[in-house]
């Protein structure tokens, strides 16, 4: 199948670096010492490298291995490839710019990384958080796990143990890696009445055994107990249960005992549902609320969450401390996939990839391939991102990659490189 690229006006830099794009389409020159072949497929396979700098400490690499393409009844077993990667190499030291994560107009919609490269004025980037998708057609791209951007807390971790999130300093470009955790909760500052929240950002569900209930304080089933921010989407979920408007210093401005309303600059709201609805009525009275949000890393520190950070979610580590930690697993997840990687060097250069993947082009890899890939290419830490036909890098909104489908996928958000300082309000 073709993929044809997402095209616009483009400045003449731009056009310069799409041209140049284009020389690597045509990969010369052999893998070196200094860069050992990829363990993908049989040892006999040709693999050409070509690199060209977009910027100070900034390259970008295209790796192909294997010459042939793959019978399209053999891309999921073919041990001949070919397999096409590209990287995206930020060294710290060198570099005047800044990695981000950023998303499109709000945080319920889905954008192509094509347009949120271009939008957020950055020179280069990948997709990256998993997100909803088609699993919610009014809000598909909400995070599934975490969503950190400049220093807003907007979704918080899942318990999933797969979930491997991937969070960058953008003052220093220092990446960590790992399994982070969060708890909430709303408190009244005036009676010390509190309750947990359960979500940041995400659409609640209504108990089964109450959903006729026009008056869901009536209901005893546990519900759910959400914090919604402006930047979620134009409006709050609509539905049965309670919805709590509160100003920027947490006091109540209205109560309803429906939910769905428009907020304005400054505004948060709390929902519930179930038999929660009632606890939430009693906690916000007519007071003012203390909000605490708390993100921990996997050995049980607090993260300081400040302006200049950015956090994504993955599943899966794929390395960890220079070893291979990817689980054992079957199904489609691990099988064959375009693929989305994130990761550091020991010496702390940050590394983004994709894999090409679905196509006699290019087939993609497991997650055990996947794994490897990131070890070979030298990363000490490194998580997999969304991939599939999210899997998509860009430069100033051209296509690097090849995605995988008959279009570039919207996503829901984007890790993208920008050439300059990093800015608080900004990306």
């Amino acid at each position: 199948m073709t993929t044809t690229p997402y095209r616009f006006g483009l400045s003449r830099a731009a056009a310069a670096t799409v041209a140049a794009l284009a020389l690597l389409l045509a990969p010369t020159g052999q893998a070196t010492a200094a860069d050992p072949a990829l363990p993908l497929g049989d040892v006999d396979l040709a693999e050409t490298r070509t690199s060209q700098t977009l910027a100070d400490g900034v390259t970008l690499t295209r790796i192909v291995r294997g010459t042939e393409p793959a019978p399209a009844d053999q891309i999921n077993t073919t041990t001949r490839g070919p397999w096409v990667v590209n990287l995206l190499t930020i060294d710290p030291r060198r570099t005047r710019g800044h990695l981000a994560a950023t998303y499109g107009p709000d945080l319920a919609r889905t954008e192509r990384t094509t347009d949120l490269v271009r939008t957020s004025g950055a020179l280069a980037g990948v997709n990256a958080s998993f997100f909803t998708f088609t699993a919610s057609a009014q809000y598909p791209g909400d995070p599934v796990g975490l969503g950190l951007y400049g220093g807003r807390l907007l979704s918080e971790p899942t318990g999933d143990p797969a979930e491997a999130d991937f969070v960058v300093d953008a003052r220093s470009n220092r990446a960590v890696m790992g399994k982070l955790s969060w708890s909430g909760s709303v408190q009244n500052r005036q009676t010390a009445a509190s309750l947990p929240l359960e979500f940041l950002n995400h659409p609640l569900v209504v108990p089964a055994a109450c959903a006729t209930l026009t008056d869901q304080t009536e209901c005893s089933e546990p519900g759910d107990v959400v914090r919604f921010t402006t930047e979620f989407a134009k409006a709050t979920p609509s539905g049965a249960g309670v919805e709590v408007v509160l100003d920027r210093r947490g006091c109540v401005v209205r109560t309803s005992t429906s939910r769905g309303t428009t907020l304005t600059d400054g505004q948060t709201s709390l929902q519930a549902t179930g038999r929660d609805t009632a606890a939430l009525l009693e906690v916000a009275g007519q007071g003012c609320l203390r909000i605490a949000s708390t993100l921990t890393d996997e050995q049980g520190e607090k993260l300081a969450v400040r302006p200049g950070l950015f956090g994504v979610n993955g599943r899966y580590r794929l390395t960890a401390d220079g070893q291979i930690v990817v689980p054992p697993g079957s199904g489609s997840f691990f099988a064959r996939n375009p693929r989305t990687i994130a990761g550091t060097t020991r010496d702390g250069r940050i590394v983004l990839a994709t894999i090409d993947g679905r196509m006699t082009s290019s087939v993609g890899t497991t997650m055990d391939e996947t794994a490897a890939v990131a070890h070979a290419l030298g990363l000490r830490d490194a998580v997999n991102l969304d991939g599939g036909g999210s899997t998509t890098m860009s430069v100033e909104g051209a296509l690097v990659n090849r995605p995988s489908g008959t279009a570039e996928r919207p996503v829901g958000d984007a890790l993208v490189f920008i050439d300059g300082a990093y800015r608080a309000g900004g990306n």
